[in-house]
């Protein structure tokens, strides 16, 4: 058994189809075919059901696969591990972040990070706190910015608190105020059109249930979108919305308003795999992510702290 074949495997599954798979391996379809065929014999055991429509998986296929995954992650932290020894002169981070946090946080950590080391390649996937605990279980990731409203209980993660902020209401800065002071009730917020993320953002779920706690049912006039169709909606006046305070770093057209009756606030956290040794990169990309968010709850104190 040897890398090319699991990453044979993995790509096979991942399509469902050996010429796709030879494909995006630039591959030709025999050598592939005889790459699986090495490593079920190798094991013993039959990996794949084949059919006209395509190959699925067999009971082994299912259980070798996060294995596979695992390995062949492993392989290539070896391999950018080797390669950052001089200096991370060259290496990879892979960091995942929720949306709210790639349009603020993660946006001036990346900036800080590239010019102290631009040889390092920068990969980000952006995703709810869910799929991003996953990403970083199947190894792709190696490196998490979540919420820990629903981080992990599993042992197989470290979890470091970084900061903790407020979710405030936002508004056009063109239009009237929507409070006479600086916080407005939830009873209040009810009232105003809102723009609505998605269902599938963390946040949702954090509005949501504190509009049920309180018995309240929102004005939703526009529902379902992602993090930089509501700033920008709001900016328009369509509606206000309820967002992490860190999003109107460099938004003049918005304005905020704390909330109160209640207060709510969401965790940060930084998130990786126990037990493995992170690469010299990785660590240099949780110092940048660690001084950048120090930086950012000095400028923000009213509505952000340290964890």
């Amino acid at each position: 058994m040897n890398l090319e074949q699991l990453r044979g495997f993995v790509t096979v599954a991942e399509t469902g189809n050996f010429t796709r798979a030879a494909e995006r391996l630039y591959l030709a379809q025999p050598s592939l075919s005889r790459q699986i065929a090495a490593l079920e014999h190798d094991l013993g055991t039959v990996l794949f059901d084949r059919v006209r429509a395509g190959s699925t998986l067999t009971a082994a296929g299912e259980a070798l696969l996060p294995l596979a995954r695992r390995m062949l992650a492993d392989a290539d932290s070896v391999r950018h591990t080797i390669d950052e020894l001089a200096g991370l002169r060259r290496g990879r981070v892979r960091l995942g972040a929720t949306p709210t946090l790639c349009v603020s946080l993660v946006a001036e950590v990346l900036s800080d990070f590239h010019v102290a080391h631009p040889a390092v390649e920068l990969h980000i996937s952006e995703h709810g706190s869910r799929r991003l605990l996953d990403e970083l279980d199947a190894g792709e990731l190696d490196l998490a910015l979540i919420t820990t409203s629903v981080a992990a209980s599993s042992d197989r993660f470290a979890v470091a608190p970084l900061l903790v902020e407020e979710l405030v209401v936002i508004a056009a800065s063109a239009a009237p105020p929507i409070a006479a002071g600086d916080s407005i009730r939830l009873e209040d917020v009810a009232r105003l059109p809102q723009v609505v993320f998605s269902p599938s953002y963390d946040l949702r779920a954090t509005t949501d249930a504190a509009f049920l706690a309180a018995g309240l049912t929102p004005h939703a006039i526009v529902e379902g979108v992602e993090m930089d169709a509501v700033l920008r909606f709001v900016e328009r006046g369509l509606g206000v919305a309820i967002v992490p305070a860190m999003v109107l770093i460099e938004r003049p057209g918005l304005r905020s308003v704390r909330l109160s009756e209640p207060t709510l606030s969401r965790t940060i956290s930084i998130a990786r795999v126990a037990g493995i040794e992170a690469s010299a990169a990785a660590e240099a990309m949780q110092a940048t992510i660690t001084r950048t968010a120090t930086a950012l709850a000095g400028r923000m104190s009213r509505t952000m702290r340290l964890a």
